[in-house]
């Protein structure tokens, strides 16, 4: 059997900007990215900690310290909100 374990977690970060023009996404700085195991284009989950908003996106790399909301999702997500964000992986029984 597969199940679906969760892989990554960024726990509580701020958010820093919210730009509904753009395309979609979420930006996060490149070392957060990399310390959390997240790849560019990845799906991720965001759960917003201050107005219980969840949304699925996916990760791209922006600038140093830098935790933006793109797209439609920066209507949900505002700037100083404090987010999760949250990837996961389908594991075999026998990986566990």
């Amino acid at each position: 059997m597969r199940r679906r374990m969760l892989k990554s977690k960024i726990h509580r970060a701020t958010v820093t900007g919210a730009d509904v023009d753009y395309v979609g996404s979420i930006s996060l700085d490149p070392r957060l990215m990399k310390l959390a195991d997240i790849l560019a284009h990845e799906q991720v989950q965001v759960l917003d900690v201050d107005n219980g908003a969840r949304l699925e996106t996916y990760a791209i790399p922006g600038r140093p310290g830098e935790v933006t909301m793109n797209g439609a999702a920066a209507h949900l997500v505002g700037v100083g909100d404090r987010v999760i964000v949250l990837t996961y992986a389908e594991v075999d029984d026998g990986e566990l």
